[in-house]
């Protein structure tokens, strides 16, 4: 797996780009000139892993633009240490950038495929979430609850009352809701009742797969 200074260089553009476009999140950007975006994608794609684009994985699914990730990351505010839920590993880039802010992370990816192969390739790379389970997004995952923040990488129906429930006070929820357009939306737990929500703007997601029976 090559990682040149050709590579290195493009990261960097794509870092001050992401800073024109909002992202100030020094943690966050070093995250993005760190992490090699164009070995998370089909080599086919190379010469373009460092354009602010998504691109097709395994399954169906896609990696999502490189702001897309830095905002969410953005908005989540990890600190070192935090506990995060991430729903939808998909390629393993926002892990790895979860991972570079030093989150402890929770990872759920409903897709078989996905699954195992990201399983095999964030290792090669030096990133091992806490846990990497196959299974249901919408579920969460209670025995390990609660988080100090949940990340939906996909575009959910609604929101998953399950997920709420698993975030501590003070703690986050961001996920995208809606079909086939999504409004980037924030829940913060004020109490063990209260949430504040905030709709943080327009972004189009893969679908989050549907519960099975």
């Amino acid at each position: 797996m090559r990682d040149t200074i050709k590579h290195q260089g493009l990261r960097n553009q794509l870092a001050k780009a992401l800073k024109m476009k909002g992202i100030s999140d020094e943690n966050v950007l070093n995250a993005i000139r760190k992490i090699p975006r164009h070995l998370f994608i089909d080599s086919s794609f190379e010469a373009h892993a460092y354009q602010d684009k998504a691109f097709p994985i395994a399954a169906e699914q896609t990696i999502s633009h490189p702001y897309t990730v830095a905002f969410q990351s953005q908005v989540l505010s990890v600190k070192k240490g935090d506990k995060v839920l991430e729903i939808g590993t998909g390629s393993g880039y926002q892990t790895a950038v979860l991972l570079e802010l030093k989150a402890e992370v929770y990872s759920i990816e409903r897709q078989h495929e996905l699954f195992k192969k990201t399983a095999m390739f964030l290792p090669k790379l030096g990133y091992r979430p806490k846990r990497f389970i196959f299974g249901d997004g919408y579920k969460g995952l209670p025995e390990e609850a609660p988080f100090d923040s949940i990340i939906v990488t996909a575009g959910a129906p609604f929101v998953p009352k399950a997920l709420l429930a698993q975030i501590k006070v003070g703690g986050k929820l961001l996920i995208p809701v809606g079909d086939k357009n999504q409004i980037m939306t924030l829940f913060l737990r004020k109490s063990p009742l209260e949430f504040e929500k905030k709709e943080l703007g327009d972004f189009k997601f893969v679908p989050m797969l549907k519960k099975k029976n």
